[in-house]
């Protein structure tokens, strides 16, 4: 099963997304940004780091980039996606999930260890995620408060596509609505988090907690949830 894992001009994390995702089982190709050829990968994942320097804001010049037209077809066909950190900002700047990650409430970079709530374990994201555990994982971001208007956010609530909520003694580290760290669109073939997993794939690093979350992607994959 094959994982591509985007590059843009400023990604810091691919190397690392790489690496964790052949340690949960898959193949993991790189996939320069200026082409849309996905190399038959069943799984999309947008890394951490600056894409285009975050110019204008997180996120906002990686939208144009020709790999992206090529993700949108391939959740199209059922494909599945995960962004990550400045992934997730790219993903929301496309269309490809719903609300904008502001500036952190501090109005600093925040780079710390958090715990998640998983919200949901019967998704692509997060089926090989045991029950009633907190995920230990680092997050390292300027703009990552998570925004909705009201309205909108009830309806994401109501719907279920929630994913992550900060949780536990080290609470909420940007400011973001419901404590909301990661979430899914309507499909739930589509997902974005904030706190990095590749940083927490072995027990080396601090924790191996975000392996789950890979490996959760990889089994879906394998499983044919993508197309």
């Amino acid at each position: 099963m094959r994982v591509g894992v985007v590059v843009f001009p400023g990604s810091n994390c691919d190397r690392d997304t790489l690496h964790a995702a052949r340690l949960a089982g898959a193949e993991a190709v790189p996939l320069w940004h200026e082409t849309a050829d996905l190399r038959g990968s069943s799984v999309v994942i947008l890394p951490g780091g600056f894409a285009y320097g975050d110019y204008l804001r997180a996120g906002a010049l990686a939208r144009f980039s020709p790999v992206m037209s090529a993700v949108r077809a391939h959740v199209q066909r059922g494909g599945l996606v995960l962004g990550i950190c400045n992934g997730f900002q790219v993903l929301a700047e496309a269309g490809l999930l719903p609300g904008a990650l502001l500036r952190n409430a501090s109005l600093r970079f925040e780079h710390r260890w958090v715990r998640l709530a998983v919200e949901r374990r019967d998704t692509p994201f997060t089926r090989a995620v045991p029950p009633g555990i907190l995920l230990r994982m680092p997050v390292a971001h300027g703009e990552g408060c998570y925004y909705l208007p009201d309205d909108e956010l009830a309806r994401l609530e109501a719907s279920g596509q929630v994913l992550f909520r900060y949780a536990g003694p080290e609470g909420n580290p940007n400011g973001s609505l419901h404590d909301i760290a990661g979430i899914m669109d309507a499909t739930g073939r589509v997902c974005g988090l904030m706190p990095h997993p590749e940083r927490a794939a072995e027990a080396i690093l601090g924790s191996d907690d975000g392996l789950l979350l890979l490996r959760s992607l990889v089994e879906s994959g394998a499983a044919g949830v993508a197309a």
